[in-house]
């Protein structure tokens, strides 16, 4: 069988994840404690991948990725417009987590639920051919993404970028900070990623997106 016809139809995978309540009904530890409602966009063509952590509260109630203050930074770092975002022929948003999983004491936003990567992502990647970029959007997803790349921290990874974007394995990968309000304060000690990596993003990520 050839490795086309071997590969997972996107349509029916991104379809059967939305379906995916495993966090709820077969979990890891206490369960999800609300309805899941897993948040991916896919589509086979896509060149881009914007792999985050997991939906927050805002994008939990609209379905709709990076629907909040977060991915207005995430486009402007990108330089799209919300058309060119979320046109899924080109722009695949595969989140480590595809529920949201909660909230802590204080707040914030639980890490991805440990049920959703073993289950699905290399299913989803498998179906995404044409890929030639990966955005790294925070910790989980450059530990998955990078493995022993992704260093000991996320500043000294995402410090690193431009060794890990010349890596030879394809697809390429560009480790990023999320863009949550949480992280002005690392935005603001580290100015060199406005200042150096911010135009090269916005270079590779228009080069993906034109063909």
């Amino acid at each position: 069988m050839s490795a086309v016809h071997s590969r997972p139809d996107l349509d029916a995978l991104v379809a059967e994840i939305r379906r995916c309540r495993i966090c709820r009904d077969a979990p890891r530890g206490a369960p999800l404690p609300h309805e899941p409602r897993p948040v991916v966009r896919a589509r086979a063509s896509a060149r881009l991948v914007v792999s985050g952590q997991a939906p927050g509260t805002r994008v939990h109630a609209s379905g709709l990725p990076f629907t909040d203050p977060s991915g207005v930074r995430l486009r402007g770092w990108m330089g799209v417009t919300d058309e060119e975002f979320y046109d899924e022929t080109r722009v695949a948003v595969v989140p480590m987590g595809f529920c949201f999983p909660g909230q802590d004491a204080k707040g914030g936003d639980l890490p991805p639920r440990s049920e959703c990567a073993p289950a699905w992502r290399a299913s989803v990647f498998a179906a995404l051919p044409d890929v030639e970029l990966v955005l790294a959007v925070g910790r989980p997803a450059q530990r998955w993404h990078l493995g022993e790349d992704a260093g000991s921290s996320l500043t000294e990874a995402v410090m690193d970028w431009r060794r890990i974007l010349n890596r030879a394995a394809p697809p390429r990968v560009l480790p990023m900070p999320h863009p949550s309000w949480r992280n002005n304060a690392w935005l603001r000690r580290n100015p060199w990623f406005d200042a150096d990596l911010v135009p090269e993003l916005r270079r590779l990520v228009r080069d993906a997106i034109a063909r």
